[in-house]
């Protein structure tokens, strides 16, 4: 049973949703796993191939072309895919569920129309790029800025470590359209081919297969029209979608701890050393059993949190004791994830240091998950003033 259904029931049509995603998985991209991670991208077919199975349109609204649901849905996709051991993929393809957000919920009928449905439909690929140079979880500062020239605005500025930044046909991105702090922030959406914007690969520890960029800005010029709701809103549009974003940060970091789990167990029950399984040696007992005491507590919290968020009703602000509970779960989760990696790779000892094995894909990839979403000061931080 997964990490999520072992936490509550599962009705019989999401565990033959499951079903059938393990079986893509098993079928359709682990096997390939390992290639597109040294080619450095995955077949951008993939996102046509996630379309057909109805993954892309979790969450979004029956008139854009997706399918209405609860973040459950959600949460078992990324479970399952998380099963190829492979974080840049699903960071990549699943790209949209942090830049469509804020289009669904206040670009204008006309942006909604021509942004979200070719994106569901695997055709289009749509990143969030907000993290600059000069500063990452300090969104208040950004300083890529826009201006209003006749009918079209002016974008002038840098984004960097976008994930699907180099393959992105429309980009969400956070300017500065009136005046310093928070209250000074926009959203605007940017096709892709642009004139005036660059960009630049970047090398990263993990996530080979996911394309990360850093983004230029030379006076690229977009419709007025791409704003995405009013001037001066995108701060609070920005807070709004991260919540989403760490409930699925959350979620994946489980998937994978639990992928490390399984792996550490099956190895310790086949592998000898000194005459006996590794299973049996006390020390080895106790490791898997410190990696499950973990899995177990955080997946209370995880199916006790989303719960909660699925319990609010659409456009309604989750409460501010919701909010802290996400951030105090994001952390949990990752650290979660960083004690089970780094157990496994013990435990398998010199096969966990080998590339191809799914423990060493997910040990490089720890970092990123504690960092992507908001840093654990961050949330913390976050946390306390949520409740204060």
């Amino acid at each position: 049973m997964s990490a999520l259904g072992r936490g509550m029931a599962e009705t019989t049509e999401a565990q033959a949703f499951r079903d059938s995603l393990r079986s893509f998985v098993q079928r359709e991209i682990a096997p390939h796993v390992d290639a597109w991670d040294e080619a450095g991208e995955f077949p951008r077919a993939l996102y046509r191939r996630a379309s057909e199975l109805g993954l892309l349109q979790l969450g979004y609204p029956e008139a854009l072309g997706g399918t209405p649901c609860g973040l459950r849905w959600r949460l078992i996709v990324s479970e399952e895919l998380a099963r190829s051991g492979s974080g840049g993929l699903l960071a990549s393809l699943f790209s949209h569920n942090i830049g469509l957000p804020p289009i669904v919920a206040q670009g204008s009928p006309q942006l909604q129309q021509r942004v979200v449905p070719p994106v569901l439909a695997g055709e289009k690929i749509a990143a969030l790029a907000i993290t600059e140079p000069s500063g990452g979880s300090d969104v208040a500062r950004v300083k890529t800025h826009a201006v209003l020239e006749g009918d079209h605005w002016v974008i002038r500025g840098e984004k960097t470590f976008i994930t699907s930044g180099l393959r992105a046909d429309w980009l969400t991105v956070a300017v500065r359209t009136g005046g310093p702090g928070a209250a000074g922030l926009s959203l605007m959406a940017v096709p892709g081919d642009a004139v005036g914007l660059h960009r630049t690969p970047l090398k990263k520890m993990g996530w080979w297969c996911s394309d990360t960029a850093t983004l230029h800005f030379d006076a690229v010029r977009v419709p007025a029209a791409n704003l995405i709701g009013e001037p001066g809103s995108g701060f609070r549009q920005i807070m709004g979608n991260f919540n989403g974003e760490r409930l699925l940060l959350a979620a994946g970091s489980l998937a994978f701890a639990e992928v490390c789990y399984e792996d550490a167990l099956d190895w310790a029950r086949q592998r000898e050393t000194f005459g006996v399984r590794l299973v049996e040696h006390q020390v080895i007992r106790h490791k898997l059993m410190d990696m499950r005491m973990h899995l177990r507590a955080t997946r209370a919290l995880l199916s006790e949190v989303v719960q909660l968020h699925d319990d609010t009703p659409p456009g309604v602000p989750l409460a501010p004791e919701v909010v802290a509970d996400i951030c105090l779960l994001k952390n949990q989760a990752t650290q979660t994830l960083q004690f089970c990696a780094d157990q496994a790779v013990q435990i398998l000892g010199g096969m966990g240091f080998m590339r191809g094995t799914r423990c060493e894909r997910i040990y490089r990839e720890v970092k990123v998950m504690t960092i992507g979403g908001g840093t654990e000061e961050i949330m913390k931080e976050l946390a306390a003033r949520q409740l204060g």
